[in-house]
């Protein structure tokens, strides 16, 4: 998962992570149900497709699951064993900064126990606290 197209491959790195709660993406909008964000950190690529892929394994054909989230900051890295200088490292990942109160993902099912199952399993695999809501308990 990364970009199609970026205006340049290598950014400034974000002095550090606005530990800020988000004001937007902020409220559900497509399920019934919902993973909000209860710690502000970086989810990579990697573990965002691996937590969407899970509650799409658990939904099937019964439900549908959308991603509110998108890897779009380039993470440089430089070899193993490499001298200090001659320039920045190749882009390793793509990562995305994640604030205290965005929506991660929704879920919605025939079943609201699926949606929620989907929604606890896609948090197992993040490395944040988490919680599911709903849509009416937003408000």
């Amino acid at each position: 998962m990364q970009p199609k197209r970026m205006k340049h491959r290598k950014w400034h790195r974000v002095r550090s992570l606005n530990r800020t709660i988000a004001t937007s993406g902020i409220h559900t909008v497509y399920g019934t149900h919902s993973l909000k964000a209860m710690e502000a950190h970086y989810l990579t690529d990697r573990q965002i497709e691996s937590a969407l892929k899970d509650m799409r394994r658990v939904l099937g054909k019964k439900g549908k699951a959308w991603l509110r989230i998108f890897p779009h900051l380039s993470r440089t890295k430089k070899p193993a064993e490499v001298r200090m200088g001659s320039g920045k490292g190749d882009v390793d990942h793509y990562a995305t900064m994640v604030r205290v109160g965005k929506i991660l993902f929704e879920a919605e099912a025939t079943d609201p126990a699926l949606a929620k199952l989907a929604l606890r399993r896609a948090a197992f695999k993040l490395p944040i606290a988490t919680k599911i809501i709903q849509h009416s308990d937003e408000k």
